[in-house]
Formats: structure tokens, C-alpha cells, sequence
């Protein structure tokens, strides 16, 4: 047992909210976006700047009490929230400042991409965010920072130009490719393993209106869509981020009411270039297939960056697999067909992002993420409403990957990662893991940062 003492010491070294169980906001507090987590941790502390996030740390290292670290708070696996420990919520850390000219912005790290989006867009510049706008940056990017924008400018990892951490000994560093360089490779990919990131320093592009949306096909052309998309993507400029999927229809304006809640087949396009070139490469997969359900045009990018944000509100339950893909095989597709059409809620789906291109560009060794020869990233995000349901929605995440991984790579995505995931780490970094384990002993010696993708000293 803590000592209350100890929790008052804190209160006294902290700027922020310290929230313990005897306060009124405590359940809010406590509670992340997937429900499964419920854990009753002994304070949240809201850091307001850095210095709370170092006086948290060294309080914590000190004491010896167990630290989260938490910031947009998605984690799958729940890393941001436990058991008789502190939480060091950085979400009150909202701070962002655009640079037009050097087409730069410094994002504090409890920013979420909608955040960022928000003051990005009004300058006709972004950098790859995710797919759904209320993941946080900070943690999106130590794992490496999928999305529309990958195949023209890499992972967000990718285009992260600086960052400041707060180490495992309350120590503040500033980390680029010229101060504490293997710090920052390591950072780039390696998840919370190594700090506290409190601020990140992005390389922008240009980005305003991009052409594209969702287009909901019948499940008897899932086969044709498959193939067509693994060598139509291959073949498209860097310009198109697109992703198939299978999805339950959610009552949408642009579906017909009375093919609500059938199962489709779903292709997500976002082309950031000329809108008449966009559209004539998404009518090639027209060619293939007539669409049930389309809404397609041309939008503001963070419009499309938000479009599943009300799909997928707080509180769902939530189950993941995941694996990296070089071919997209026959076998594979075939996998696809078995099981992507059971998908069990309207909020479950499978996902293949491509990630090719430009995070291509990026030698295996040039950041913590290694696995550059991966030519998509396949997710199978099991999320639903009802606990009674786990069961057979955990089933149909865990048939679904058993299925697709003899077609796939053995590492996946840090960031879809289960908490059951741990005996995949060193796989998941690949050749990289050797030197990410030096570096953690160098940084975190005595693992203070382990509720993560674990990299163990």
C-alpha cells in the first residue's frame, strides 16, 4: 500500500490535478477508450507543462510506485491506465504552433490529430496522421504513424523532425538527429519504451483538398476487388492513399436505408492531388465493380481524416490483431473471403493499409521501424458494444489472424498490438531489436517505462 502522505507529497510538486479515488472526477479520469481496461489506479495526475510530467516521474521512480503514461489514450492493449499506480495523463499538454514558412509545427504531446489537423489545415499543410482524428500524436508516432498520407510522405515517425523527453531519471532531453541522435532513432518506432515525450517537432506538406471517401461494394466482388487493388495500388501514384476492408454498413445519409447493417466490402481512397486525376484513378476500380454506396468527392483533408471518428466512440470494447504483409497472395485474398465477410460488429472491420512508397524510401536501419519491406499493414480491429459479446468477437479476431498470418510476415504493427502480444516484440523490431535493447539500458535501465510493446533492458 501507498502511503496517503505520498500522494499529498505529490499534490505539492505538481501544477496539474492530482485525482485519487476520494475525488469526484476520479471514474472520468480513470476510464480509457477501451472499456476492457478497467483499472483502478491510485492518482491521475493532468499534467498542465513539463515540469509536472519531471516532478510525476521522479515521484513515482522515487517512491517506487508503478507509472502509466497516457496521452491520447487508444491503446489497444490499455498501456495508458492500471492498478495502484499513477497515471501521468498528458492530455491537458495541448499546445501547437504552425510554421508556414518553414513548413514545421511543434505539437505538445497531448494533442490529438484533430488537433493538429485543425491548426495545420488552415495553412494548406499537414503530415501523415492516422485514420481516425482523436488518436494521439505522440503515441500514433513513437510506433510508427499509419495512414492516407504514407505512400507520398511516409509514417509520421518519418517526418518527425525533433522531440523532447522526459527519461526515466526526471532528466529533460532534446532528441533530433543531432542531439542525443540514438535516442531519436529509437523514439522513432519504438513506442513509450524510452521516456516521456512531451513535444514533437513535424516536416509538413502541402495538403488542403483531397479527392476521395468510402465506396461500399457487394461481398460476391470482394474476390475481383481484392486482386484489382493489390496491383492497382502497386501501380498508383504516391499520391493515393486507398485501403480495402469489410465492413458493416452504419446508417449513413449516402447508404440506403435498407442496406443498413448488411456486410460489404469497402475501399477508403484519399488522393491529395488534382481531383479530375483522382477520380479517374478511382473509376478504374469502378470498371471492376459497381459500387452499392459511395461518397466520394472532394473535401478538405482533415474531413476525411475524422470520417470513422463517430463510428468508434469511447467506451467500445476492443480486441485487435495484426500482421505486416510483402505479397498480397492468392491464398492470402482467399483467407480474406473466409472471414472478412463474418465480420461480427458494425464497429469491427478489417483493414489493409499499403505502405509502400515513400516509407520505402527509408533503409530498415534509418529508425527503430524496421520492417520497410512490408508492402501493406493488415489490421483485424475487433471492436464492439456489449461485454456479453467478447467472447465470440475475441473468436472471430483471433480465427481471422490464425488464418491470414501463414500469408503474412511474423511482425506486425506496434501500435494494433493486444496486450497477449508481448512474445511478438522482437520480432516486431526485427534486426533493429538488439540496438533498441542497448539503448533501453542506457536510458531506462530498470524498465520504469514497461507498460508498452515492452523492449525488457
Amino acid at each position: 500500500m501507498v502511503d496517503a502522505t505520498l500522494l499529498e507529497d505529490l499534490r505539492a510538486v505538481v501544477r496539474g490535478d492530482v485525482i485519487t479515488r476520494d475525488d469526484v472526477a476520479y471514474e472520468e479520469a480513470r476510464t480509457v477508450r477501451n472499456a476492457m481496461h478497467d483499472r483502478h489506479p491510485l492518482a491521475v495526475v493532468r499534467a498542465r507543462d513539463v515540469a509536472d510530467v519531471i516532478a510525476t516521474v521522479r515521484h513515482a521512480r522515487d517512491h517506487g510506485i508503478e507509472l502509466a503514461v497516457r496521452a491520447g489514450g487508444h491503446a489497444v492493449a490499455g498501456f495508458g491506465t492500471l492498478d495502484d499506480g499513477i497515471v501521468l495523463d498528458l492530455q491537458p499538454m495541448k499546445g501547437i504552433r504552425v510554421d508556414p514558412m518553414e513548413r514545421t509545427v511543434r505539437v505538445q504531446a497531448g494533442c490529438t490529430w484533430g488537433d493538429l489537423d485543425h491548426a495545420t489545415h488552415a495553412f494548406g499543410l499537414a503530415t501523415t496522421g492516422g485514420l481516425v482524428s482523436t488518436t494521439g500524436v505522440s503515441g500514433l508516432t513513437l510506433g510508427g504513424g499509419i495512414g492516407y498520407l504514407a505512400r507520398a510522405h511516409g509514417l509520421s515517425l518519418d517526418n518527425l523532425l525533433a522531440a523532447d523527453v522526459v527519461t526515466a531519471d526526471g532528466e529533460f532531453l532534446h532528441a533530433s538527429e543531432k542531439e542525443h541522435a540514438d535516442l531519436f532513432w529509437a523514439l522513432r518506432g519504438g513506442g513509450g519504451n524510452f521516456g516521456v515525450v512531451t513535444d514533437l517537432l513535424f516536416r509538413l506538406h502541402e495538403v488542403d483538398q483531397i479527392h476521395g471517401g468510402p465506396m461500399l461494394f457487394e461481398l460476391e466482388d470482394a474476390e475481383v476487388l481484392l486482386r484489382t487493388y493489390r496491383d492497382w495500388i502497386a501501380a498508383a501514384p504516391r499520391a493515393m492513399g486507398a485501403f480495402p476492408g469489410f465492413q458493416i454498413a452504419p446508417p449513413l445519409p449516402f447508404i440506403p436505408e435498407e442496406r443498413h447493417g448488411d456486410t460489404f466490402v469497402i475501399v477508403v481512397a484519399c488522393f491529395n492531388g488534382p481531383a479530375e486525376e483522382g477520380a479517374a484513378l478511382i473509376d478504374q476500380l469502378r470498371d471492376v465493380a459497381q459500387p452499392a454506396a459511395e461518397h466520394v468527392d472532394t473535401m478538405p483533408y482533415p474531413a476525411l481524416n475524422s470520417a470513422f471518428d463517430a463510428l468508434l466512440p469511447p467506451g467500445l470494447q476492443h480486441y485487435w490483431k495484426a500482421n505486416f504483409v510483402t505479397d498480397l497472395t492468392d491464398e492470402a485474398i482467399a483467407a480474406h473471403l473466409e472471414h472478412g465477410p463474418r465480420v461480427p460488429s458494425v464497429q469491427s472491420t478489417m483493414h489493409l493499409y499499403p505502405i509502400d512508397g515513400a516509407v520505402h524510401d527509408v533503409a530498415p536501419n534509418e529508425t527503430a521501424f524496421a520492417h520497410r519491406e512490408a508492402n501493406f499493414a493488415a489490421v483485424i480491429a475487433g471492436m464492439w458494444e456489449d461485454p456479453a459479446d467478447n467472447d465470440a468477437n475475441i473468436g472471430w479476431v483471433r480465427d481471422y489472424y490464425e488464418a491470414i498470418a501463414p500469408h503474412s510476415e511474423s511482425s506486425g504493427y506496434v501500435n494494433f498490438m493486444a496486450g497477449d502480444d508481448q512474445d511478438r516484440v522482437r520480432d516486431n523490431y526485427g534486426g533493429n531489436y538488439a540496438r533498441l535493447v542497448a539503448i533501453k539500458r542506457q536510458y531506462d535501465p530498470d524498465n520504469v517505462f514497461h507498460l508498452n510493446q515492452n523492449v525488457v533492458p
